[in-house]
């Protein structure tokens, strides 16, 4: 008697039923499509992070970078001039350690063994700065008259007048970053940030090969691809493979095992960096504090310090997403639910007579009561229907389009103020503010849908709540007086 009076209620007050789904549609949707962008704005924030410090790193251990000018030195180059003016073609590389100071090798393992930290990985970030070109002396021609006497212990020297022909120089500055890698270690770091399209990666046994990867814009610069050649500071590395970064710049332009970075840069056992990947994402907090306190002299820089420095239009589109899209969603609900309400109130009034009657016949308020109810919970059903499939709709429009978001990353703060934690090639390169695009995407997770489903049900208990109190209140009496 119940389906099939709800039933046959339901088909003859459509329009009714209509109205209270699709507001109820409404809040439902929007909550979907703000859910969903806002996971979207997560992933995409997670993204940026990845592509810095390097797939499931949760922090970095560095050591901050000496004040400018506390012992630093210019890169210092020798050349041998040709005396027959000849040009002969030169080269000299000055291999520099990037950024922050160095650490022990060691380092590494007393951070591995802290509690929570599931792996650790050095990793040796370098600046490497080649000058190449034609170093001359000239021709010196002495004129009439010239030269002097060579004086004693503080005498006068002689004094050589004429002119210097074909004498100068012409050459080129090559700059570019190479990163040391743990090839033993190779799901932590800044390479997993980059995928190889081209040859293959590091094998565990290439700890100390002459062997390097190239990053895919550094590479179609040089006009490398895999089994060419590059020379490092008289060492030739076999380029085995083309890696492209999965968004914005890459962490280097050359990546080689550490132990032969340490080599070029007079490193021995040394490391800039230490990528980091926790137990549980929800200890990372203590995590960082633990190492603080048991590694001193090192500055730990976790994701979430990472992720405050994020600007630009990625943070400002999750900002709103977070703020007032979610408080744009709950007043739409309220708004919803209350409609919903309301209009179910309205409709048991206008079916006094009728919900009279039946009590006049025998039924009794509790019974008339659940028949409002169950009206109301399959307009919040229905309503639920059309909500998931609107905000399906609209989450599939997001993806479709993909708006592109911006996200900035200034140098200052992090690590010191050094940089962040040495991604990206290291502190010399995080210095200066970059801008990464990231694609926003809106996924729709299984949470979601039970989410939507959840509040399709509380809608149609909020407006059968209405209903049913007012239903509740009518006396036989009601009907008589209608009819009247």
């Amino acid at each position: 008697m119940f389906f099939t009076y709800l039933r046959r209620e339901l088909r003859r007050r459509r329009k009714a039923a209509l109205v209270v789904a699709s507001g109820l549609a409404l809040g439902i949707a929007l909550v979907i499509v703000v859910t969903s962008v806002s996971a979207g704005m997560g992933r995409a924030q997670d993204k940026v992070l990845q592509s810095l410090y390097g797939l499931g790193t949760d922090m970095t251990v560095t050591k901050a970078a000496a004040p400018a000018g506390s012992g630093s030195e210019r890169p210092r180059f020798r050349f041998d001039a040709q005396d027959d003016g000849s040009g002969g073609e030169q080269s000299s590389d000055r291999v520099m350690v990037q950024g922050f100071q160095t650490l022990a090798g060691s380092t590494v393992g007393k951070v591995d063994a802290q509690s929570g930290v599931a792996d650790a990985v050095g990793g040796l970030s370098l600046q490497v700065v080649k000058v190449s070109g034609a170093f001359t002396r000239g021709r010196f021609e002495q004129r009439e008259g010239g030269g002097g006497q060579a004086g004693g212990r503080g005498g006068a020297q002689p004094s050589p007048q004429g002119r210097v022909e074909g004498g100068g120089a012409d050459f080129d500055v090559n700059n570019y970053s190479v990163y040391g890698t743990d090839v033993t270690k190779p799901a932590l770091g800044p390479l997993t940030s980059s995928k190889i399209t081209s040859g293959r990666t590091f094998t565990t046994s290439e700890a100390d090969a002459k062997v390097a990867v190239a990053d895919s814009a550094y590479a179609k610069e040089k006009k490398l691809k895999a089994g060419s050649t590059v020379t490092v500071k008289g060492t030739e590395f076999k380029v085995v493979g083309i890696a492209t970064a999965d968004s914005g710049d890459a962490a280097a332009d050359l990546y080689i095992p550490l132990k032969r970075a340490q080599t070029l840069a007079d490193a021995k056992d040394k490391v800039t960096t230490i990528y980091v990947k926790a137990t549980d994402s929800q200890r990372i907090g203590g995590v960082k504090s633990q190492i603080r306190k048991n590694v001193p002299g090192t500055t730990v820089t976790t994701s979430a310090d990472l992720a405050d420095t994020v600007s630009g239009s990625l943070s400002t589109a999750s900002s709103l997403a977070a703020s007032v899209g979610t408080w744009l969603s709950i007043v739409v609900l309220v708004a919803a639910f209350l409609v919903a309400g309301l209009l179910t109130s309205s409709a048991v009034s206008r079916r006094v007579r009728e919900f009279g009657t039946l009590k006049a016949l025998g039924w009794k308020s509790g019974r008339v009561t659940r028949q409002v109810v169950g009206e109301a919970v399959v307009n919040g059903l229905v309503g639920g229907a059309l909500g998931i499939a609107l905000g399906l709709a609209g989450a599939y429009a997001v993806t479709a389009v993909s708006p592109t978001l911006q996200a900035q990353l200034g140098g200052a703060g992090g690590a010191g103020g050094g940089g962040f934690g040495g991604f990206r090639g290291g502190p010399g390169r995080a210095a200066a503010a970059r801008t990464l695009d990231v694609a926003l995407t809106a996924p729709v997770s299984l949470t979601t849908i039970a989410l939507a489903v959840a509040l399709a049900v509380a809608g149609g208990l909020t407006a059968g709540a209405f209903g049913g109190w007012r239903a509740s209140r009518l006396r036989p009496a009601d009907a008589l007086r209608r009819v009247e």
